[in-house]
């Protein structure tokens, strides 16, 4: 049974502490591998290496930054289908879509340290009185990642491009529940030692983490509740937080769309990685006018998200991440169906091994449902029928979460209204849609710190000003 270690100024050792944690394979329930429970020493000594280290990393031109981490962005794209097997092992998600999350991680990784090479680190502004100002934009120092179990290799490059590009030393901790892909993906490090740690563990290792004196930004993807600790702490200390936590995500479907193609769309939206993603469709508003074909078509469409280990060729869903998340699920349906929902599609969990739970439709939903206002985190569809677009609008605001939001409609007033949604990203008629262009700040209880293009730049900088007085007059003193 392999023992996993922290990687600490680019040398592999075990934890200061004995404690260790079973890395479970949701879809066997055999333990694969054993991870540190963590430690506030593992945690000093990650930070210390990461201190030494940063100096250096930040004389480097920022070129030769950006050289270095596209050639580590290389070296991943060769493993990752290896990425994607661990994955799937650690949480279980099938390996085809693992893959596809990777390839694209990697190519955003790419693309936003890039995008150091046009940022002002350094800008200057002259005046007309012979004066002028520089504006230098300086890396924090040292940093923390600390990702979730959902997408363990994404997660991780998707924080790590603009921190590193501008500067600033990472010490990253992966949730315990998925740490296999993510020891791999340090394994292949070819940066410096010290410019990127990892530290294993649960909330022992997290916890001083994210509350270390000389940790100078947070960037937290998790729960609302541990983001709210992390937003404490880091507030205390007057340092930064990057906090993007949990979604509750609508849907809002027009009247005018085809109900079968947008059915299709929504089917993946809410069922792909077994419905854990943070933008997940998790409510679901569907114009009257089309409400049955849709339903109808929705309900064909679960069926075919067929269930199974992510290893074996044809399965599209794997488990869920362990027990704790199933009941999670579990008990949100039967809230549902208490409160008069109706179970179209799915709905009963399978005999055997695994922590699996079907695509499941749900309709006769209203908003007093746990389903429709606290976060699932599972393979379910809840579906409401609303008398109009601006009705379903409306719902979709009506959330204490502000993460993302979809909206299916041919009509170009509706078009322009979606972006009255209180949401980070919305997206019209196509999920997950946009590029590196893309920019936005959680609304509600999803989080709060801006992310994306330059804004992931102005977070893991600091600036400053130095302002040059005219030169004075020739001649010499006054008397």
């Amino acid at each position: 049974m392999k023992t996993l270690q922290n990687l600490i100024g680019g040398i592999w050792e075990d934890s200061l502490d004995d404690a260790l944690l079973d890395v479970v394979n949701p879809a066997t329930e055999n333990v694969v591998a054993r991870a540190p429970g963590g430690s506030r020493a593992d945690v000093d000594r990650a930070v210390a290496a990461a201190l030494r280290a940063q100096p250096g990393w930040a004389a480097l031109p920022v070129a030769d930054r950006v050289a270095c981490i596209s050639t580590w962005a290389d070296t991943i794209a060769e493993h990752a289908e290896e990425l994607a097997e661990l994955e799937c092992q650690e949480m279980g998600k099938p390996t085809g879509v693992g893959r596809t999350f990777i390839d694209g991680a990697v190519a955003g990784l790419k693309a936003s340290a890039a995008q150091a090479l046009s940022y002002g680190f350094e800008e200057a502004v002259s005046h007309p009185d012979g004066s002028a100002t520089r504006i230098l934009r300086r890396p924090l120092g040292a940093t923390a990642v600390i990702t979730p179990w959902n997408f363990p290799v994404p997660m991780v490059l998707g924080a790590l491009g603009p921190l590193l590009a501008a500067g600033n030393t990472v010490v990253v901790k992966p949730s315990e529940r998925s740490p296999l892909s993510t020891v791999r993906l340090f394994e292949l490090l070819n940066l410096p030692s010290g410019v990127v740690n990892l530290v294993l563990g649960d909330a022992r290792a997290g916890a001083p983490l994210a509350e270390h004196e000389q940790i100078q930004l947070v960037h937290f993807t998790g729960s609302v509740e541990a983001g709210r600790k992390v937003g404490a702490g880091t507030g205390r200390l007057l340092h930064r937080a990057v906090l993007e936590l949990g979604g509750k995500d609508p849907v809002v479907i027009d009247s005018g769309v085809d109900p079968a193609t947008t059915a299709a769309a929504v089917a993946m939206g809410a069922f792909i990685n077994t419905g854990q993603i943070c933008t997940s469709m998790e409510r679901i508003y569907v114009h009257q006018d089309i409400a049955d074909e849709f339903i109808d078509a929705l309900e064909q469409a679960a069926q075919k998200y067929i269930m199974g280990d992510g290893h074996d060729e044809g399965v599209m869903m794997g488990p869920l991440v362990d027990e704790r998340q199933r009941d999670v699920v579990r008990r949100h349906v039967a809230d549902a169906v208490a409160r008069g929902a109706t179970i179209r599609a799915g709905g009963v969990e399978p005999d055997g091994k695994g922590f699996f739970y079907p695509a499941t439709v749900l309709t006769d939903v209203d908003e007093s449902m746990l389903v429709m206002n606290e976060e699932t985190f599972g393979p379910i569809a809840p579906v409401m029928v609303v008398s109009s677009f601006e009705e379903g609008l409306e719902h979709a605001s009506r959330s204490r979460f502000g993460l993302a939001a979809t909206v299916y409609t041919n009509d170009p007033d509706h078009i322009a209204a979606a972006a009255q949604v209180s949401a980070g990203v919305v997206w019209v008629n196509q999920w997950q849609g946009g590029g590196p262009e893309r920019l936005y700040e959680p609304a509600g209880d999803s989080g709060m710190g801006a992310t994306g293009a330059t804004a992931a730049y102005d977070a893991a900088t600091r600036p400053s000003s130095v302002h040059i007085a005219a030169r004075p007059a020739s001649g010499g003193p006054h008397r």
